[in-house]
């Protein structure tokens, strides 16, 4: 028999599946346009889709060869099973992943013309519908994560086969985020500097044949890449939660089921959350700004609460629940920082700008010297709720904190997932030749839209920081791992390779971004000089 956390982690993950096709319905039933707008946007949605389809192509030979790695090596040799269990999760993982990614860009494509169409009326709607747009994406990875990680522990009972499901989404995160992002990076640099640059013709400029690979690429990189970036580390939470508490008090415990619940709270909460996002037609970019961080801010109370409410109701630890609210405030904490380091209202974009005046040395500089001094307060954020969390219930405490800062990420990726419908949207509307006060609108959006995606890519390292150090704890509760010396030589070599590793990362991807605007950047210089 199914116990009711374990029902009600199931039913509120169909809940949110249910409402994500409720919205994206919403979304499709909305106004396209004129027939320029709707020729323009069919192209953005061709490109996007060939992507997407060419990535998922190169990405099935590498998903099989591990499955089968895992069969063999996991399955057969290791756990003596006939059955590939963790071969079969890991197969899952990588599908819900994929489409989630997939369905989230679908309507995101779609909704881009809609919003533009919906700014010839006035800014609220406009606002609605790309919201609208983004809670499809940030819903839908929430239900199905929950669901996936829920179903596959109620049928094979074991975490560690549950881990293969991580895994999976894992491999599809990897390479939608960074393909993804290397397109996105290439394209806006490519378009940019062969129109903006050479040509001296504005942005969105019809006339720049870069602009709709500059759009796709928001929609590739931003969406689908974000969107599969962040169902790693939900699931990740999920997972490494149960598997500190299954290692020390069995299958369906109190430890085990309280994640679940707390997920399937979150995404109530989240739900209830998007419908207070709503602006007044004469908003500026705090009142804005202020719309999308009241429904993230209704949604974390609103998780507090539950969470609260399901200790109190079952008699849990109460250290539970200050565990979880730590992870909220973290999430909130990071949101804040991020904010103010990004947006154009606060003084550290200002000084950047004012930079300008002496060159663009002085602003590489200054903004390099902005990025590094934005980091303190997430990681001085991230620490403190580790110290709070470990101290309240241990490494199980820090998975706990985990959970809770990424049980709203159903708003959170809705409020990131905007950013790109929004900017596609002002494209549209330059390209069309739209009225000018359309674009104005759209602009007002799309600068909004900017800050809330440098949010969400703040929001995505700060929970994968919990996520991980949890998962290593899992590990080491499973691998019975008591201490580390840090005084050992191999120990320390394993550090400083570890610290070179995401330079070495960094290197190779922006080495990759380099090639491919080269390529770019040659095409549209042949289009212009051949097609004038």
């Amino acid at each position: 028999m199914i116990s009711i956390p374990i029902l009600v982690a199931i039913i509120a993950g169909v809940v949110a599946l249910v409402f994500a096709a409720l919205m994206a319905m919403k979304v499709v039933k909305a106004d396209e346009g004129n027939d320029t707008m709707k020729e323009i946007a069919d192209a953005i949605k061709v490109g996007s889709s060939a992507f997407l389809r060419r990535e998922y192509t190169a990405l099935i030979p590498f998903v099989v060869v591990v499955a089968v790695i895992l069969g063999v090596l996991i399955d057969w040799l290791t756990m003596g099973s006939v059955i590939p269990k963790t071969a079969i999760s890991y197969l899952v993982g990588t599908i819900c992943s994929a489409v989630a990614g997939f369905v989230g860009m679908n309507v995101a494509v779609r909704a881009n013309v809609r919003t533009a169409a919906a700014a010839m009326t006035g800014l609220n709607p406009a606002l609605r519908i790309a919201f609208s747009s983004g809670s499809v994406m940030g819903i839908t990875v929430v239900g199905i994560g929950l669901l996936g990680v829920t179903v596959l522990y109620l049928v094979f009972q074991d975490i560690t086969v549950v881990a293969g499901f991580g895994f999976g989404a894992s491999s599809i995160a990897l390479f939608a985020r960074v393909g993804g992002g290397i397109f996105t990076k290439a394209a806006d640099v490519g378009s940019d500097l062969v129109g903006k640059v050479e040509a001296g013709i504005p942005e969105d400029d019809p006339r720049n044949a870069g602009v709709i690979a500059d759009n796709v690429g928001d929609n590739v990189g931003d969406v689908a890449g974000m969107g599969a970036d962040l169902f790693e580390s939900y699931v990740g939470s999920l997972i490494s939660s149960i598997a500190l508490a299954a290692a020390g008090i069995g299958v369906f415990g109190d430890q085990v089921v309280f994640p679940l619940m707390l997920a399937g709270a979150g995404i109530v909460a989240a739900i209830l959350g998007t419908f207070v996002v709503r602006s007044g037609e004469q908003a500026d970019f705090g009142q804005l700004l202020w719309a999308l961080r009241r429904g993230i801010f209704a949604s974390a109370i609103l998780l507090a609460v539950f969470a609260l409410g399901i200790i109190l109701f079952y008699g849990w630890d109460i250290d539970w629940f200050w565990c979880v609210l730590s992870g909220l405030v973290a999430g909130v904490v990071i949101g804040l920082a991020t904010e103010y380091y990004t947006s154009y209202e606060y003084k550290p974009t200002k000084q950047v700008s004012e930079s300008s005046q002496t060159g663009a040395a002085t602003v590489i500089i200054s903004g390099l010297a902005t990025g590094m001094l934005s980091t303190v307060i997430p990681v001085i954020a991230i620490g403190i709720t580790i110290l709070i969390a470990f101290q309240l219930a241990g490494f199980y405490g820090i998975a706990l904190a985990g959970v809770g800062l990424l049980s709203t990420l159903g708003i959170t990726l809705a409020t990131d997932a905007y950013g790109p419908v929004a900017d596609n949207a002002g494209g549209i509307a330059e390209q069309a030749q739209l009225d000018p006060q359309v674009r104005e609108r759209t602009d007002a959006l799309d600068a909004l839209g900017n800050t809330t995606a440098a949010t969400g890519k703040g929001f995505a390292i700060g929970s994968a920081a919990l996520t991980s150090l949890a998962l290593l704890a899992a590990y080491a509760v499973t691998a019975e791992i008591t201490a580390i010396d840090l005084l050992s030589s191999t120990t320390l070599v394993g550090l400083m390779l570890g610290a070179m590793l995401p330079f070495l990362f960094s290197a190779f991807t922006m080495k990759a971004v380099g090639r491919a605007a080269f390529s770019i950047v040659e095409e549209v210089r042949r289009q212009f000089r051949e097609i004038p």
